[in-house]
């Protein structure tokens, strides 16, 4: 096969012999370099889809390390909240073993019988049907949590109740008529029968008078609140506090009430001034003190 070129410039016409050694020759190293360059181009192009493929894998590996610290940060979240609950709890058992102290002062309980120092003794024998061998499913931590919660809630409130119980018991002794009326002077008439200082017949005294000096002051002998602060017949100035319970205590022949009606007053508080008012020989008190309307006699309340 023959190839021919024409030149214009020279006007000469050239032919090559394609089957001539020399043009195989030449035909195969341009052939060979097509080749090796249409390689190269491929490579180029499978480089740069590996170098996308793996920008691709780093995008994803990058999302899944992101997704992995959100997670753990859920986790630490999660474990800073279930360690502040703890926390709490133990701030409130710190609170209940402080009141289960006072309260074992207060009731003057020996702290061997009630000592919040330690954990209470438990025992008892394993039940035979139940399940043998084997380790314990792990039980949901915040259900276990809630569980001691209202563990702790019930005992707070069981020893609030005893409390409340023992705050009455003090509030019922605070009321009880207890002591003398007076803070200096000496018993110069007993409760019961006597001789009237006036016309000297028998009569039955219902009160206790105790004597002292004009003026001294008179002490409620236990906590209550007013009912009479008057002059009545018989008794002069009179001052009258109910304590509750069907206990009334009276304080006559004063030279002046210091209380008004309706004051709440507290055990050993002034609520008069001794004097001569009414039927009296002399400045003293007259004590008296009534269960359920009735007089009673005050010595088993004075106790001295």
């Amino acid at each position: 096969m023959n190839l021919f070129f024409f030149s214009r410039r020279q006007g000469l016409a050239r032919h090559f012999n394609l089957t001539h050694p020399v043009a195989l020759c030449v035909i195969g190293v341009l052939g060979l370099g097509a080749l090796g360059l249409a390689f190269a181009l491929g490579m180029q192009l499978g480089q740069t889809g590996t170098a996308h493929h793996g920008i691709g894998l780093t995008q994803l590996a990058h999302e899944e390390r992101a997704e992995l610290e959100t997670l753990r940060q859920q986790v630490r979240d999660r474990m800073d909240g279930l360690s502040l609950r703890v926390g709490q709890m133990n701030a409130h058992l710190i609170r209940i073993d402080a009141l289960g102290k006072r309260l074992t002062q207060m009731a003057n309980i020996s702290s061997r019988e009630f000592n919040f120092e330690s954990e209470p003794a438990v025992g008892g024998p394993e039940d035979s049907d139940g399940p043998q061998g084997g380790s314990a499913e792990l039980p949901d931590v915040r259900q276990m949590l809630d569980a001691v919660q209202h563990r702790l809630e019930t005992r707070d409130s069981q020893l609030l109740a005893l409390e409340n119980v023992i705050l009455s018991r003090r509030l019922n002794e605070a009321i009880s008529p207890e002591g003398r009326p007076v803070v200096d002077g000496y018993i110069s008439s007993y409760f019961g029968e006597r001789a009237d200082p006036f016309d000297g017949h028998d009569a039955i005294h219902k009160g206790v008078d105790f004597a002292g000096e004009r003026g001294a002051p008179v002490i409620a002998v236990a906590a209550g609140v007013v009912t009479a602060n008057e002059y009545r017949q018989g008794y002069g100035n009179l001052i009258e506090i109910n304590h509750g319970n069907g206990l009334v205590t009276r304080y006559g022949h004063n030279q002046r009430g210091m209380v008004a009606v309706g004051q709440t007053v507290t055990r050993g508080q002034t609520v008069a001034l001794m004097g001569s008012t009414g039927r009296s020989t002399g400045p003293h008190v007259h004590f008296e003190v009534l269960k359920d309307g009735r007089q009673v006699n005050p010595l088993s309340f004075i106790g001295r």
